[in-house]
């Protein structure tokens, strides 16, 4: 394999990460955790179980999709110490990048153990749910760095970098933080589905409803936060770190996020069907993959001088 082989593979990686979270959305929005039984790393206690019935063909495959993500990021690993020199910034992309995977077949792993699957609605599930879409988020965010740092990108800087360093680590902890409470939205409505969009405003509010549903409302105040932040984020980063690839990355970040807004929108409209779910995430996945290359381009670049001259006479 060459380094543009490499590169080529990284990108596919990435894509096919995102069509396994993808799945597993769709695992618990058809409530097939429990498919295979509260057994791990096998099936109804077999290798290869019987289908019997849908919800274990449905959980099964996550499995094996899953099993063959990490396959992949082993040979991100192996072909990074084939391909490119000690200290070598791939290398160390590609390892977290497998320490996260292991991370994430752990959570996988509890979430089937302690039975915090279909109707489970305990705190552990909801923490654990929480944690397993940040995890999730940063695995894609390092594989998606070593893919561009393999193709040729420079090493994040962040000394030196005054404000732009902070907006950006801002958006990406804001990115998390959307992350786990779209986790606990989505799991409010699976166990708890709304017949009208009145009935789930009014139990949104009321204070003897499941702490579950409760904390739904807050996702969307997040979202919007969120969005208002990255707009004006976009557009400092562009201005402070000028280049075509910030601005275009700037622009489609904005574009992007308004689609995800409108589609949650939709989603809330249509009470949260499977298929406005998983398109709700995949527009948030592309969120963070454009938000991660606009971070890596701007600290990429060294603080302009004359930033650096605005700076001390301002100290």
């Amino acid at each position: 394999m060459t380094r543009r082989g490499y590169t080529t593979f990284a990108w596919v990686l990435a894509a096919y990460t995102v069509a396994v979270i993808l799945w597993g959305a769709f695992v618990r929005a058809t409530g097939a955790g429990a498919g295979c039984g509260n057994h791990w790393p096998t099936c109804n206690g077999q290798v290869v179980p019987r289908p019997e019935q849908i919800e274990t063909i449905i959980e099964f495959t996550h499995r094996i999709t899953s099993m063959l993500n990490g396959f992949m990021v082993i040979a991100l690993v192996f072909g990074a110490f084939r391909l490119f020199p000690k200290q070598h910034i791939v290398r160390r992309g590609a390892i977290l990048s497998f320490v996260f995977i292991i991370i994430e077949g752990l959570l996988g792993a509890a979430l089937v153990r302690f039975d915090w699957v279909v109707d489970n609605v305990s705190l552990g599930r909801v923490v654990a749910s929480g944690i397993h879409l940040i995890n999730t988020s940063i695995l894609l965010s390092i594989i998606a760095l070593t893919a561009w740092w393999s193709g040729g990108g420079k090493p994040l800087r962040w000394k030196n970098q005054g404000q732009v360093g902070w907006l950006l680590l801002i958006a990406f902890i804001g990115y998390l933080i959307l992350s786990a409470s779209g986790a606990i939205t989505a799991l409010g409505d699976t166990v708890f589905p709304s017949d009208t969009l009145a009935a789930g405003f009014v139990a949104d509010m009321d204070p003897t409803s499941h702490f579950v549903i409760r904390l739904r409302v807050w996702h969307p105040v997040i979202a919007i936060a969120l969005g208002i932040y990255l707009v004006l984020m976009g557009t400092a980063v562009a201005a402070q770190r000028p280049s075509p690839a910030t601005a275009r990355y700037a622009r489609f970040l904005k574009i992007i996020f308004g689609v995800q807004l409108l589609a949650g929108f939709v989603n809330v409209l249509l009470l949260a069907p499977t298929w406005m779910q998983i398109i709700h995430l995949l527009l948030a996945n592309l969120v963070l993959l454009v938000l991660i290359l606009l971070s890596a381009e701007a600290l990429s670049q060294a603080q302009p001088a004359a930033d650096k001259v605005s700076l001390a006479a301002q100290t």
